[in-house]
């Protein structure tokens, strides 16, 4: 499962930056940029965690 996982998460974080990006230049509502930050910083976290456990196990 990791295998897919952290592609996939990769590929979360960065679409949901480029969107808070250009939802926050075209000056759209606050709430969705918002929300797609939110998404950013926990696929980011998340990111952050397995690399450590990742590290920590070798």
């Amino acid at each position: 499962m990791t295998g897919i996982k952290r592609p996939l998460l990769w590929l979360i974080l960065v679409v949901s930056v480029v969107c808070n990006a250009v939802l926050n230049v075209a000056g759209a509502n606050m709430f969705v940029g918002a929300a797609f930050g939110v998404v950013a910083l926990v696929c980011a976290g998340t990111l952050v965690k397995q690399h450590y456990q990742k590290r920590r196990a070798v």
